[in-house]
């Protein structure tokens, strides 16, 4: 009787237990999914400079990161300027931030994923600090004076500030400029009244550093109409890579990129397709197939007439881009943070598409020097194997399946294949050129020879006749 008495208990404990955990899993199935979280083994051991701050953290997820601690004491002079710029009230402004705060604690912890801290007050004292000090340094770069930093360590702290992992609620961001610069009432020079302009000076830097010139921006500074807030500064970054417009995926069935027909930029090259850079104003990803009227298709190749578009190489204009030193961080950050449920994998689905036609540094050097792609890197073999690595293990539907499609169709076409085969063989390399020219003149003079041989035999003969 005790065996089984003890059998009931543990029944009866167990499924308490399991009933304790569906109510708890139906609150977080209500719940919207965390926005801020740490990046997978798989992503990140391949490149873990790009997740892991250097300078500063920001939230809680790397609060305890030993290397970050020493410039906690600054943090708070960012706050002392930042109150002191605005000429606010301390007490009453930080205490009207921390009500903010400690009124939406429990939809600001929701945000993380694997939250363990219980300490709500030291939760929202971060929240202030750390909001405080993005709204500041944002500030001081408008300023031209880096607020207690060297120009290397604000360069620094710019890239710590869009990590996925090192993020805070936008809406935090919302009410610390709500209780500071708008309860301030004062217009003050250089502060703007706009949270999306104050961070537009963060944004446009990221831009300039990765991207083209400012004007093409057509999200810059401009939110997409009926768009909700942004989830943190990443996210108020991806939107410059949407749409302005809405834009329905252009494919007549949405694929994984892995499952389409890649060709390299060189193979495509040798098959008569030109690459140029595309200024779409609607969208700044579109990448655009022109095909010529399937007339001739060998003519294509050889002559172009701007007046008739039947007579135009084909060509596929791509986004313009700059690569740098930087491009990886900002990059994969963008790429995790589309790999969570209802964002749009804008970037991941352009990189994909890179990816396809950039194998080699041949790729690399033909891109650039169709003015499609700009790189600093020291050689094209580094430019090539960071495009290869940006979406290692990522699977992303695409937004250019037509594109590729279409352009497979060209490729595998009699002549474009045709020509593709004898640059293949024939002009790959110097050597090869210059060893087709030999064959090609010893064929001339073979033939000349010959000619000459039958002349003179025929002469001969006329003469022995007469």
């Amino acid at each position: 009787m005790e065996v089984e008495s003890g059998a009931v208990d543990l029944f009866g404990i167990t499924l308490n237990s399991l009933l304790e955990c569906t109510e708890n899993g139906e609150i977080l199935s209500k719940q919207a999914p965390p926005t801020i979280y740490m990046v997978p083994s798989l992503l990140r051991d391949l490149s873990p400079s790009s997740f892991t701050p250097r300078v500063v953290a920001i939230g809680p997820l790397h609060r305890q990161d030993e290397h970050l601690q020493g410039f906690e004491v600054q943090k708070t002079a960012y706050l002392y300027n930042w109150l002191h710029r605005l000429g606010m009230v301390r007490k009453q402004t930080l205490g009207e931030c921390l009500e903010k705060v400690i009124g939406s604690i429990e939809r600001i912890k929701a945000c993380y994923a694997g939250l363990t801290t219980n300490n709500d007050f030291e939760f929202a004292k971060m929240m202030v600090i750390d909001a405080c000090f993005i709204l500041e340094f944002i500030q001081s770069a408008l300023d031209g004076v880096p607020s207690g930093t060297n120009s290397l360590i604000g360069e620094s702290i710019a890239f710590d500030l869009i990590m996925i992992e090192n993020q805070i609620p936008f809406f935090v961001l919302e009410n610390i400029f709500e209780c500071t610069v708008l309860a301030s009432g004062r217009m003050l020079e250089g502060v703007s009244l706009s949270l999306t302009e104050h961070f537009g000076v963060l944004l446009n830097y990221y831009y300039s550093t990765n991207h083209v010139e400012r004007e093409s921006y057509p999200n810059l500074l401009k939110r997409v109409p009926d768009a909700s807030a942004p989830d943190h500064i990443l996210g108020s970054l991806h939107e410059y890579f949407w749409p302005v417009e809405p834009m329905l995926r252009v494919s007549k069935s949405p694929k994984p990129m892995l499952s389409i027909k890649r060709h390299t930029a060189t193979e495509l090259h040798r098959a008569g397709m030109k690459f140029k850079p595309n200024d779409d104003k609607n969208w700044a990803l579109a990448i655009k197939l022109e095909l010529p009227l399937p007339l001739f298709p060998w003519f294509h190749n050889f002559i172009a007439i701007p007046q008739f578009s039947w007579f135009r190489p084909p060509t596929l204009r791509l986004p313009k881009a700059n690569i740098n030193d930087s491009s990886e961080l900002i990059l994969k950050n963008l790429v995790v943070y589309e790999q969570q449920l209802g964002v749009e994998k804008y970037v991941t689905s352009y990189l994909l598409a890179m990816d396809m036609l950039i194998d080699t540094p041949e790729d690399v050097s033909l891109l650039v020097k169709s003015k499609v792609l700009e790189s600093a890197f020291g050689s094209n073999e580094e430019a090539a194997d960071m495009i290869n690595k940006l979406c290692k293990n990522i699977l992303s539907v695409s937004y250019y399946n037509q594109q590729w499609e279409e352009m497979d169709v060209y490729y595998n076409s009699y002549w474009p294949h045709t020509l593709a085969g004898l640059k293949r063989t024939y002009f790959n390399n110097p050597w090869s050129i210059i060893a087709l020219f030999a064959a090609f003149f010893l064929f001339v003079l073979t033939v000349v020879q010959t000619i000459f041989a039958i002349k003179a035999a025929n002469g001969t003969s006329v003469a022995s006749n007469h």
